[in-house]
C-alpha cells in the first residue's frame, strides 16, 4: 500500500492565523502518525486577491511551525488546463449551462422572490441562485456569450443529482453538530453551484476535488466551516469518476466574541505572535497540540 497522502492548501490572500496553523498542524501530525506525505497546495485562483509575497509568508510560518512538506508544491494558477478538461465533461454529460445575471442583479431576483414569502438558502446563509438562466434557448445563449458579456458556469444541480443518488461520504472527525461516521451528502441544498466565470476556468469547488484527486489525497483534513460543502465535492467526485478520499473536519478556531478567526485578526496572526516573542512550541499549546 503507497503511504497516505494529506494536504495543507492555503490561499495567499493574506497573512496565516491561529486558525490556519492549527489545520496545518494536524496534516501534519496526522502524515507523521500514519507515515504517510504531506503536501502543501497553493489555492491562488482569485488573482484579484492573491498575493506573491502572502505565499512567501506561508512558507515561512509554516517552516517556523516545524512543519515540512514535499516539493514541488502545486498552484492552481498553474494547473487552469486540468479545472478546464472537468469542466468540459461536466458540460458534455449536459449539467453546466451559464448565467448572465450580475451579483446586483441576483441581489433584486432575490428580493422580488421573497415578496412572497422566505426564498432558501445554502448551508453558508447564502440565497439560492434565482434566476431562469438553465431556460435559455442555446441560440440565445450563444448570442449573449457573443456579445462579451460576463457569466458564471453553473452546475444543474436537480440535473446532477438525478445521475448521482444517495451519496455519502467517510467522517473520521466531526461536524459542527457532532456527524460522524456515515454521513449523507445534501448537494441539493446549494442549489445551481458556480463551477467556473468567463474570466476565471474554474471555482473552489471544481478546483478542489481535481485536484485532491491528481494529488492521491486520501484524508482530507479541514475545518469545520467546510463540513457541509463536501456535499457538492462528493457529488464532483462522483460525477467525474473521481476517487472519494474520507474527510477529518476539525472544530475552528474562535476569537473571543465566538466568532471564527480571520486573516484580518491581527492579534491572532502567526507572524505578529512570532515577532511578539512566542515559539513555535507555544502556538502548538495555544491551538491545543501541545
Amino acid at each position: 500500500m503507497p503511504p497516505p497522502v494529506f494536504r495543507f492548501a492555503p490561499s495567499p490572500n493574506g497573512l496565516l492565523h491561529l486558525g490556519h496553523a492549527y489545520s496545518a498542524l494536524l496534516n501534519f501530525d496526522r502524515a507523521r502518525e500514519t507515515g504517510g506525505r504531506l503536501l502543501l497546495r497553493i489555492e491562488d485562483i482569485d488573482t484579484t486577491r492573491c498575493r506573491p509575497e502572502y505565499e512567501t509568508a506561508i512558507d515561512e510560518d509554516l517552516a517556523w511551525l516545524g512543519i515540512a512538506w514535499e516539493t514541488p508544491v502545486r498552484r492552481q494558477s498553474e494547473h487552469l488546463a486540468d479545472y478546464r478538461a472537468a469542466l468540459e465533461k461536466l458540460a458534455a454529460l449536459g449539467l453546466v449551462y451559464p448565467a448572465f445575471e450580475s451579483r446586483a442583479e441576483i441581489a433584486r431576483l432575490v428580493a422580488a422572490r421573497e415578496a412572497g414569502g422566505p426564498w432558501p438558502r445554502d448551508p453558508d446563509g447564502a440565497p439560492l441562485y434565482p434566476g431562469d438562466a438553465k431556460a435559455l434557448a442555446a441560440g440565445e445563449r450563444s448570442r449573449l456569450i457573443g456579445t462579451g458579456a460576463p457569466y458564471a458556469l453553473r452546475l444543474d444541480m436537480a440535473a446532477a443529482c438525478r445521475r448521482v443518488a444517495g451519496l455519502t461520504w467517510s467522517e473520521l472527525g466531526e461536524g459542527p453538530d457532532g456527524e460522524r461516521g456515515p454521513v449523507a451528502a445534501r448537494p441539493e441544498a446549494w442549489g445551481d453551484v458556480i463551477l467556473a466565470r468567463k474570466e476565471t476556468p474554474t471555482s473552489y469547488h471544481l478546483s478542489v476535488v481535481v485536484d485532491d484527486a491528481l494529488q492521491d489525497v486520501g484524508e482530507i483534513v479541514r475545518g469545520q466551516d467546510l463540513f457541509h460543502a463536501t456535499s457538492v465535492h462528493r457529488l464532483l467526485q462522483a460525477l467525474l469518476g473521481l476517487p472519494e478520499p474520507a474527510y477529518r473536519h476539525h472544530n475552528l478556531m474562535r476569537d473571543a466574541d465566538g466568532r471564527k478567526l480571520s486573516k484580518s485578526d491581527r492579534s491572532t496572526g502567526l507572524r505578529e505572535l512570532r515577532a511578539a516573542g512566542h515559539s513555535s512550541a507555544d502556538i502548538r499549546v495555544s491551538v491545543g497540540l501541545g
